[in-house]
């Protein structure tokens, strides 16, 4: 996932009443070139037989489940066949029961204990969340008083197309994005355009 995300920093997360509704964004996201989907998972029957067929429709874009708050999320995730789960909290049990199952859970982490947590459990990659509410400065300014090294980060939460490229260059190594207050409209779909052009080349 490290090396899919180094190719195309960038990640959109979309939240469907039923997973299938998303299928024709999806077709609209793959023509732009995006590779990264995250779909947020809801406790309601049939979630994960339809992001079943969702993963195997767009074989080409890299699904991960959203959301994923409690060992139901976990199993129902596993059992959709997604390849990452992203959580909004650091919980230790969710983690071994992720790593368990054989799927890739990235906790949500704010604080310098909860990134030296996750570092200690072993986790090379680390959902930042909130990260509106802290600043696109907030995750250099760890580097050095944790140690100099610092997970692989996805910034999340609040997050607009505008903000990719100051984030990136703040050294953040990939975004979540959300629709948002703005929705899915033309507008939102053109300014996604227009950051997938202008990421950085892969390195």
């Amino acid at each position: 996932m490290i090396g899919s995300l180094h190719q195309q920093p960038l990640l959109l997360v979309l939240r469907p009443r039923a997973p299938i509704d998303a299928a024709p964004m999806l077709e609209r996201l793959h023509a732009l070139g995006l590779q990264h989907v995250e779909i947020a998972w809801r406790s309601s029957s049939g979630w994960s037989g339809q992001c079943r067929e969702l993963i195997a429709s767009f074989p080409a874009l890299w699904f991960g489940a959203a959301s994923i708050g409690s060992s139901e999320a976990v199993l129902a995730a596993k059992e959709a066949g997604f390849r990452y789960a992203l959580a909004p909290i650091l919980e230790p049990a969710l983690l071994r029961q992720a790593n368990a199952l054989g799927i890739t859970l990235v906790p949500g982490v704010m604080t310098p204990t909860e990134i030296h947590q996750a570092k200690a459990l072993g986790c090379r990659l680390v959902k930042l969340f909130p990260a509106a509410a802290l600043g696109a400065s907030y995750w250099a300014g760890l580097r050095e008083p944790l140690g100099g090294t610092l997970p692989f980060c996805i910034a999340a939460g609040g997050l607009l197309a505008a903000d990719v490229r100051p984030w990136l260059d703040a050294g953040v190594d990939a975004i979540a994005l959300g629709a948002g207050r703005q929705g899915w409209s033309e507008e939102f779909c053109g300014g996604l355009a227009q950051v997938l052009e202008d990421l950085p080349r892969p390195r």
